[in-house]
């Protein structure tokens, strides 16, 4: 699905399902893109050719640098937030029912709603570049929404670390040490090569046996739709504060980095 910015595309090929998404602003995610995102991975988790999902973003930079700061400026209303942050809870929970494992792909540095994706997946594959921050509390709101799949996967002190220090990156190293990577690589290439290994070994692995697992692994999440809905809510409220518009204007006014 092209976007005017951006664009979320998925191929199948083997009984494996790669989804690819991509935005300009270093992989941001704006509502069009998260709306695409959560129904691929609906449409695909139910395709009976797929056997497993490679989720990954386009380029050799940065994974995903969260939420998209110019949708964010524009919302005016609690509505308005919450329906936008919903977006991002509407991905999480796509990958939580999905009834195939989903192997995460990370070639690049992640940032808040990036985090949270990684999170989702099932296992995620790095390079040593893929370094990571919950950077919301630095402009007003917190890491509400994806708060759930991060401390599911790496604990209740892992996560506070991330979003209480929220403009420190943690490295990739870090990430695997509390469980939010599951291996790191030197190189892009190096990731891809365990991707494609991981992947073509599940395509050829009883299909039930790993639909019974990936219950067994979110066992105790099926509160998740209204829990995140209710945490949408609250960043939906505190996006609209000055200190929030503020913040968000400092961030856009610095140079941008990769």
């Amino acid at each position: 699905m092209q976007h005017k910015e951006g664009y979320v595309s998925h191929e199948i090929e083997h009984g494996i399902a790669t989804i690819e998404f991509f935005h300009p602003a270093s992989n941001s995610l704006p509502a069009a893109i998260l709306t695409d995102l959560a129904k691929t991975i609906n449409d695909i988790g139910i395709d009976n050719r797929v056997k497993v999902i490679v989720l990954r973003s386009a380029g050799d930079r940065a994974f995903c640098a969260g939420a998209s700061f110019e949708e964010l400026m524009a919302i005016n209303d609690v509505a308005e937030g919450t329906k936008f942050f919903s977006g991002f809870a509407h991905v999480i929970n796509a990958m939580r029912k999905c009834h195939k494992l989903i192997i995460g792909r990370v070639q690049g540095k992640a940032v808040g709603g990036g985090v949270g994706i990684i999170a989702a997946t099932d296992y995620a594959i790095a390079t040593e570049e893929s370094s990571v921050k919950l950077s919301e509390l630095a402009v007003g709101i917190g890491p509400f929404v994806v708060g759930p799949a991060v401390e599911r996967k790496i604990g209740v002190s892992g996560f506070s670390q991330l979003a209480i220090d929220a403009t420190e990156w943690r490295s990739a190293e870090w990430a695997k040490r509390h469980g939010l990577y599951s291996e790191i690589h030197k190189s892009i290439s190096d990731v891809d090569d365990s991707v494609n290994s991981l992947a073509d070994r599940l395509a050829h692995s009883s299909p039930d046996a790993m639909v019974q697992l990936k219950k067994v692994f979110w066992q105790g999440t099926d509160h998740w739709d209204s829990l995140l809905s209710e945490r949408a809510a609250i960043s939906g409220r505190l996006v609209l504060s000055d200190f929030t518009r503020n913040a968000i204007n400092a961030f856009k006014a610095k140079p941008a980095k990769a």
